[in-house]
């Protein structure tokens, strides 16, 4: 209340420090001049006391101290009273001690007023940039495409944005106190924050159950944090249901295409062998000997029976290659395999062209072939001191080009490499057999170049075009030489084996 009183008369008297220093000094001297012509014996020194309020609001300590002894001087002028050391001495600090006190604790107070001003603006300010913090979050949470919610420790629904509502098959507010484990049962079993000392800040794929029963594969990132009304659980919930049936069913093109080349090479080996058994068939029914024989007859009927099975067209019937990016491609094929190649102490180094165009390729069956050259590399470096891998790509006589070349241990049979089965092979050494048949099935093609030390494979493909030029171009069942591909019927293309 006095400060408040205080603050009222600063502000009646003056406005500005510079207002009140010039209202103080009037005050000063009519009060000085007052008391000079009033005769008799009137004290008027306690009205200093006003003008040094003024002062007291203006100045700083030590100025405040110099114009109380100023006005105690004035007060001891203008008195009638005598002054001796022994009574005017202790008058004086008196006095002096009254008008300093006066102006330090108007002083003080305003100084406090002001701080406190200061520190309400601070306040102000940070709870303005507070709501519009929360008024943000807030947006973003309600219009974020993935499910947003929060839990209590007991497992309860506190928090639940629109998406979380879509995506459990609710109404706007209807998750709100349901327990959790009926949507996602996996996040009952994450401890609260209050019943363990371990924070959680992880993500997990696990399967979820809409409101109709209905089950889903969700990815989940959450979080635990304790709180003064206890522990909560902070989760982000995406339904990933989508990519798992396109990861499937990719996954399914990638095992019938490898079957089809592998069952292809196996006919091809099977027909020959008939056509041994057949004209050895042929050669002892001509002697004559075994006319009459049913078995004999019964084989040749067999042998017959075993071609048309071995000659069947098992060449894949739908075209997969579409328009790829390729520098696409490597940037993911860069990010499956650099860690690995980290791992096992090989540098890997990248050159590709700024611009490359988009390439003619079945997508998952490039990142194939390309895994299994990187797989090879890496296989044939590990025994070495230099461990090396070098992956440039670019444009060379309208063709695009994608070179692996390491510093392993070299390819000592080169002209036995893209055979199936052949021995010293790894498993069935189909790697690079099935490698260069994925791709000279969409117009490319994989070959083998020496290099002094190591080992080169250049991945040979063909730059997309338009449908207008595709009209007037090679069919698509040729590869980059012109040759029509023979990959599963006919003379097979001898693909890879591995190192």
């Amino acid at each position: 209340m006095v400060s408040e009183h205080v603050f009222m008369l600063s502000v009646l008297l003056g406005r500005t420090p510079r207002i009140a220093l010039i209202r103080a000094s009037a005050m000063i001297g009519l009060i000085a001049f007052v008391d000079w012509r009033v005769e008799g014996d009137i004290p008027l020194g306690f009205l200093y006391l006003f003008p040094m309020m003024l002062v007291g609001s203006a100045l700083k300590r030590w100025q405040t101290a110099v114009v109380a002894g100023v006005c105690t001087w004035l007060t001891e002028l203008f008195d009638s009273f005598a002054w001796s050391p022994g009574v005017g001495l202790p008058r004086d600090v008196l006095v002096f001690a009254a008008f300093f006190c006066c102006g330090l604790f108007v002083y003080e107070v305003v100084r406090s007023r002001q701080i406190a001003l200061l520190h309400l603006g601070r306040i102000e300010a940070e709870s303005a940039a507070r709501r519009e913090a929360e008024e943000q979050l807030e947006v973003l949470v309600e219009t974020s495409p993935a499910a947003i919610l929060t839990t209590d420790s007991e497992g309860s629904i506190l928090l639940a944005n629109d998406a979380a509502h879509r995506l459990f098959g609710l109404a706007s507010g209807g998750l709100l106190g349901r327990p959790i484990r009926n949507y996602l049962p996996s996040l009952v079993s994450v401890p609260a924050s209050g019943k363990s000392s371990q924070l959680f800040r992880t993500v997990m794929q696990c399967h979820g159950r809409r409101e109709n029963g209905e089950a889903f594969q969700a990815d989940v990132w959450f979080s635990t944090y304790a709180t003064r009304m206890g522990a909560r659980l902070a989760a982000m919930i995406v339904d990933t249901s989508e990519d798992l049936r396109a990861r499937e069913e990719l996954s399914l093109h990638q095992l019938m295409a490898g079957s089809r080349i592998l069952v292809g090479a196996v006919s091809h080996e099977v027909r020959n062998i008939c056509g041994a058994i057949a004209v050895v068939h042929q050669n002892l029914a001509r002697d004559g000997a075994l006319a009459s024989n049913r078995d004999f007859e019964a084989l040749g009927s067999l042998i017959l029976t075993l071609e048309k099975i071995a000659a069947m067209d098992l060449r894949q019937t739908a075209n997969q290659a579409t328009a790829v990016d390729l520098r696409a491609v490597l940037d993911e094929f860069r990010i499956v395999m650099e860690p690995a190649l980290r791992d096992d102490g090989i540098t890997a180094h990248w050159s590709i062209a700024p611009e490359l165009p988009p390439v003619w390729a079945d997508r998952q069956s490039l990142m194939q072939v390309f895994l299994n050259l990187a797989k090879n590399s890496e296989r044939a470096m590990l025994s070495q001191p230099k461990r090396e891998l070098t992956v440039t790509a670019r444009v060379e006589c309208d063709r695009v080009i994608v070179r692996f070349t390491d510093t392993g241990c070299g390819v000592s049979e080169a002209n036995r490499l893209f055979r199936p089965f052949q021995p010293g092979a790894q498993a069935t050494g189909l790697g690079l057999y099935l490698s260069r048949a994925f791709m000279r099935s969409f117009r490319g093609d994989l070959r083998y170049e020496p290099e002094s030390p190591g080992s080169s494979f250049v991945v040979d493909l063909s730059p997309a075009i338009s449908s207008e030029e595709k009209e007037t171009n090679e069919p698509a069942d040729t590869d980059s030489t012109g040759r029509r591909s023979q990959l599963i019927s006919g003379e097979p293309q001898q693909a890879v084996a591995g190192r």
